[in-house]
């Protein structure tokens, strides 16, 4: 006997897609794995963007490993389309581009300022640097100059005052 004469054995619990669309859900349905049946909305709004037999149709033209990312797409598109019926999901990714040119934008500004920052440090070092230098020259000269320690020429430390 062909398996394929065989009847088809239904399902316990219809899926979302075979409930919604009163036929009987059998094991091999192609819907069952995607919209299970405590999922009625997410196949009701995918049913009413794209219908039942293009979703079926899409499902069928893809590999078995793609599918579930096909459905995915279908259901984000879907509630994108419903939320927004003239630009649906590219709506989002235009928005979505629009934030990350600003965050761009933000990033090389912030980028500017460290570089203006750091060169701004830099001067101040030198500055720094210039101010103090001779006057470190001249007590290290003193001190090479009378054989005296530091502890001798040093300014007096806070804590030998008590």
């Amino acid at each position: 006997m062909d398996p394929r004469a065989q009847p088809q054995v239904k399902r316990e619990v219809p899926c979302a897609g075979c409930r919604m669309l009163h036929r009987k859900c059998s094991y091999d349905c192609m819907l069952a794995p995607y919209f299970p049946a405590n999922e009625t909305e997410k196949f009701a709004v995918v049913h009413k963007v794209f219908g039942a037999s293009n979703v079926i149709k899409m499902l069928q033209m893809v590999d078995d490993v793609w599918k579930e990312d096909a459905v995915k797409s279908m259901v984000y598109e879907a509630y994108a389309r419903i939320r927004n019926p003239v630009y649906g999901c590219t709506f989002a990714i235009s928005y979505l581009q629009k934030c990350v040119e600003e965050l761009e934008e933000q990033l090389k500004t912030t980028q500017q300022q460290i570089l203006k920052s750091q060169e701004e440090i830099g001067q101040l070092s030198f500055a720094l640097d210039s101010v103090y230098l001779p006057v470190n020259n001249m007590f290290d000269e003193r001190i090479s100059s009378d054989n005296t320690t530091i502890h001798d020429t040093a300014f007096t430390i806070p804590m030998d005052y008590y």
